[in-house]
């Protein structure tokens, strides 16, 4: 029988990734999005109107939802100082309450499966402290406290885990990517001397709404070119 994920923020990068990633292994994927332009024509996909910023999340309307994938993030990076409430505010809202209200909206047809996955997204700035990552750094560290309360609260039906990468090749992350200065400089930051792709990214998110992870849960996978645990030489 064919799965049914609902991924929110799939129409770009590592979602839009994501989507493709699944479609083509034959699943049903439902995009929570604020634009279509890049969904359009991709065979088993549709969508529902998000916005992550906003107080209202859909609810989907399918009996079982055998995964749940929260993409949506930013990258406003300022010091600290020039930092303002609403700069807090706007990360903390699109990384966090906007993976609190869809997931909250939708755990009725995570239930209703027989085995349940959801998979949300960190950033390597929360387990290697970073410069200028204060905002972004607090809303992902929510995420990951996130992660493995809800593991152990809807342990054994749904597994709930995350993926913490470093910079990737996407659109989100292109004024840091704009020339090749900046690209060889991000890319000796790693020790595996390059950055991210988003192909990589998905393909983790895919092997964790399988059944080839059954055994995981409350988990945070660093994709992360061995930065976040490795010193590079």
């Amino acid at each position: 029988m064919s799965q049914t994920i609902l991924i929110a923020g799939g129409n770009s990068g590592i979602g839009l990734e994501t989507v493709r990633q699944l479609t083509d292994s034959g699943m049903k994927v439902i995009c929570a999005t604020r634009s279509e332009d890049q969904l359009t024509g991709i065979p088993g996909v549709s969508t529902v109107g998000f916005e992550a910023a906003s107080d209202d999340a859909p609810t989907v309307e399918v009996d079982a939802l055998d995964g749940f994938v929260y993409c949506p993030g930013t990258i406003n990076l300022k010091p600290f100082h020039r930092l303002s409430d609403n700069d807090f505010m706007n990360d903390w809202q699109v990384n966090f309450m906007g993976a609190v209200r869809l997931l909250r909206a939708n755990l009725g047809a995570l239930k209703n499966a027989d085995n349940a996955s959801v998979v949300f997204f960190s950033t390597v700035a929360v387990q290697t402290g970073l410069p200028f990552h204060a905002s972004i750094a607090a809303a992902k560290g929510a995420i990951e406290g996130l992660t493995r309360a809800l593991a152990a609260e809807l342990a054994p039906k749904i597994r709930v885990n995350c993926v913490a990468p470093s910079l990737t090749d996407t659109g989100l992350a292109s004024a840091l990517l704009s020339t090749p200065e900046k690209r060889e400089a991000s890319a000796k930051r790693h020790p595996l001397r390059r950055v991210g792709d988003p192909v990589e990214v998905s393909k983790t998110v895919k092997f964790l709404l399988g059944e080839d992870s059954g055994f995981i849960t409350g988990q945070v996978l660093q994709i992360d070119g061995g930065l976040s645990t490795l010193k590079g030489i």
